[in-house]
């Protein structure tokens, strides 16, 4: 049996809300941080990883990751679903769903943390490259939430946006979105100097967040949009990270527990009133 055919039956599985996160292929990464911490908080959590994407970047894919990510989860007290996907492919949004609703149920929270990033600049980028970007970075994205806001439901008879309403999973669980509200999280970055296709992919996500926010309102679903900032999971070289610490207030660099929290807190039913925003969790550096 191998890790994306981990057997679950929704039926007789304890009620907790499903959060399906992208990008969750790296021990050390933001995704698997906020998946930990969404477990933690009583999610069930589906993930996504495409681990030849790791292979060709200069730290390299980590042998087994996505099986010992799901069990950290699982020890956790979450079922887990994880789902090898290449997003660059404009059919994976649907049967990224399909299949963590088979295995988990509705899911509730969207949290997109995947990436495509290739440093080049404006006179260096090919075209393969920036395509790339825009496929992976904004078009899944795009597929990913309007796949989310087609299948999303809520719960029955709940009234969307209510204040106060109870969480997701029954009265007094203290976790998950607000009885009938449903939670998508985009994750971005402002670097376009030096990064083109990332930064304007990227950019181009932040717009399409910010107008689910309002598209989906009907449905009593929140969208938001987190910079994190820089984090070092693994790309930066040692004058870079000195270099960035000493550029913050706090004097060090940002982690993915730091972005974890907050979009901790965005799902939470506390979280329900801060919507279509960009948030920046960064120490307080500049940008």
């Amino acid at each position: 049996m191998t890790i994306n055919e981990q057997p679950s039956d929704p039926a007789t599985a304890p009620a907790r809300p499903v959060a399906l996160i992208t990008g969750v292929g790296r021990s050390i990464g933001i995704g698997a941080g906020i998946a930990r911490q969404l477990a933690a908080s009583g999610w069930d959590i589906a993930f996504t990883y495409w681990t030849p994407y790791d292979r060709r970047m200069e730290w390299g894919a980590e042998d087994g990751a996505a099986a010992s990510i799901a069990r950290e989860l699982e020890e956790a007290g979450a079922r887990t679903a994880a789902i090898e996907a290449d997003l660059t492919g404009p059919d994976a949004p649907i049967r990224i769903f399909d299949e963590a609703e088979q295995r988990l149920g509705p899911v509730t929270a969207l949290v997109l943390s995947h990436a495509e990033s290739v440093d080049s600049g404006l006179l260096d980028t090919t075209v393969e490259a920036f395509d790339r970007h825009f496929a992976v970075n904004t078009r899944a994205s795009w597929l990913l939430i309007r796949e989310y806001g087609l299948r999303f439901r809520g719960q029955p008879g709940s009234k969307p946006g209510e204040p106060g309403a109870s969480a997701g999973t029954g009265v007094g669980t203290g976790v998950g979105a607000g009885a009938g509200t449903g939670r998508i999280v985009a994750l971005t970055s402002d670097h376009t100097v030096g990064n083109l296709p990332y930064g304007a992919s990227k950019g181009a996500l932040d717009r399409i967040t910010l107008a689910a926010a309002h598209e989906l309102a009907h449905l009593g679903v929140t969208a938001n949009v987190v910079n994190p900032g820089p984090v070092d999971t693994g790309w930066m070289n040692d004058e870079l990270r000195d270099a960035i610490a000493q550029g913050t207030p706090l004097g060090r660099l940002g982690t993915p527990q730091d972005t974890a929290h907050l979009v901790d807190f965005l799902c939470s039913p506390q979280g329900q009133w801060v919507n279509g925003q960009l948030l920046k969790s960064n120490g307080g550096a500049a940008s």
